[in-house]
C-alpha cells in the first residue's frame, strides 16, 4: 500500500470511482450518481480534462480523462495507472 501523496489535500476532491478498490459498490448515495461524503478521490492536480487522483481508501493513484474542458488532444483510453 502506498503512502498518500503529500500534494493529497482533503480540500481538492473529485468523485471519480477507483479503479482499483472499487469501494463505493453498495452505496446508495453513489449508485445515484450524487456526491458521496465517504467515497470522494484527493484531487492531486489536473492539466486541462486530465486528473491526476489518489484513493484515501485504497491509496491507488491514478489518471483519469474527463472529456470537459480543455482536452489533451487524444481519445480516452481508460485507466493510466502510474
Amino acid at each position: 500500500m502506498l503512502p498518500l501523496d503529500p500534494q493529497a489535500d482533503i480540500g481538492r476532491r473529485a468523485w471519480v470511482t477507483c479503479p482499483n478498490c472499487a469501494d463505493h459498490r453498495g452505496c446508495t448515495t453513489c449508485g445515484e450518481g450524487r456526491r458521496c461524503t465517504r467515497h470522494w478521490r484527493y484531487l492531486l492536480s489536473n492539466t486541462g480534462s486530465m486528473l491526476h487522483l489518489q484513493c484515501p481508501t485504497c491509496t491507488h493513484v491514478w489518471d483519469h480523462e474527463t472529456g470537459f474542458g480543455a482536452g489533451r488532444g487524444r481519445p480516452n483510453r481508460g485507466a493510466d495507472n502510474r
